[in-house]
């Protein structure tokens, strides 16, 4: 049987919906890498908030008849089309972006087939779990963090810094010589920060928030923000900002539509930047590429994964998402 003929496990939807009552597992043509393309037989899917709004219908409607859910991966490659340069047969890797950018489907499944640039070299110490985990989550904080220049030397705010995004945060910041501050809601979470590297970890339930910042910087405030929930945090944000500081916004749930004071962010040359991964420009993208691969050579890393799931299981594990207590990235098993 050819590869074009072959039948691969895979869980879709067709509409948004609830995670058990639209989401479908069974069976659907293996895909081929085409040009410029390489074929992943997934061993691993990472499940964001993204991935569950989508099929929630909370974030976008659909763009596809059929979406197999999920972005992130990691797997073994089995297959390169034309024109591929980089990579090779029998290589493990991560990736990122499955579902975005013209992509109908996703990681949720047995084999996904997508561009060259998207996909990158997991190290063989690395689980394929681990490796999961690393896509969305991983490249917002590198890129929220570094697309504005160096931070060494600079002091950086994570919110929510036990968060999948803000837990690679905090180690990423260290890696790049700042001092880290991390915001959590609970003493599991500020263990969770404090493994991870933060120099200082404030309860913003139980601490003044505002207080403990400026003191820990002598009353200038951070250089940088990785904010979980720009409209959420930003009556307090803007008190701890210092002059000619970045505020970078990868979400905004708490506040979707928030009034921006413009005129305080002006008076402190405050720069705004917001991003989304999948619009992000190629050559910021490979940079964080580069540097993940750097990082995760240079020494042992923390990658937490909050609970795995079998293939049948996705809309379990989509589930375990939206409850909103986890710990790191959900990950589905794409072998079992």
């Amino acid at each position: 049987m050819s590869p074009s003929q072959s039948r691969m496990k895979a869980v879709w939807y067709e509409r948004t919906g609830a995670a058990p009552e639209v989401l479908t597992y069974g069976e659907m043509p293996t895909p081929d890498a085409g040009p410029g393309e390489v074929r992943v037989r997934l061993k691993a899917s990472g499940v964001n908030p993204a991935d569950v709004g989508r099929r929630g219908g909370s974030y976008r409607a659909m763009e596809y008849k059929r979406v197999i859910p999920n972005s992130d991966g990691a797997g073994i490659i089995d297959q390169i089309g034309e024109d591929v340069t980089q990579l090779r047969v029998g290589q493990r890797v991560w990736l990122f972006n499955g579902q975005r950018n013209g992509r109908a489907f996703g990681t949720a499944a047995e084999y996904i087939a997508l561009a060259e640039h998207l996909v990158t070299p997991l190290p063989d110490s690395l689980s394929y779990a681990a490796g999961a985990t690393l896509g969305i989550p991983g490249m917002t904080a590198w890129c929220c963090l570094f697309c504005d220049g160096p931070i060494s030397g600079k002091t950086v705010l994570v919110t929510g810094g036990a968060g999948a995004v803000g837990h690679y945060a905090v180690q990423f910041a260290k890696w790049g010589g700042a001092k880290v501050i991390a915001t959590v809601s609970s003493e599991a979470k500020a263990e969770q920060a404090r493994l991870a590297g933060a120099d200082l970890v404030i309860n913003y339930r139980n601490d003044d928030v505002i207080a403990k910042v400026l003191a820990f910087t002598g009353g200038r405030g951070v250089d940088r923000v990785v904010d979980v929930d720009f409209g959420g945090n930003i009556a307090i944000t803007l008190k701890l900002m210092a002059m000619n500081s970045t505020i970078a916004v990868y979400a905004t749930n708490g506040n979707r539509t928030p009034l921006v004071p413009m005129r305080d962010l002006m008076e402190k040359c405050i720069a705004l930047r917001a991003l989304v991964l999948f619009a992000l420009p190629p050559p910021l993208l490979a940079a964080a590429q580069a540097d993940i691969t750097k990082w995760l050579a240079a020494g042992k890393r923390i990658h937490n994964v909050a609970g795995q799931f079998a293939l049948a299981e996705t809309a379990q594990a989509h589930l375990a998402v939206e409850k909103g207590d986890k710990l790191g990235t959900v990950i589905v098993d794409c072998a079992r």
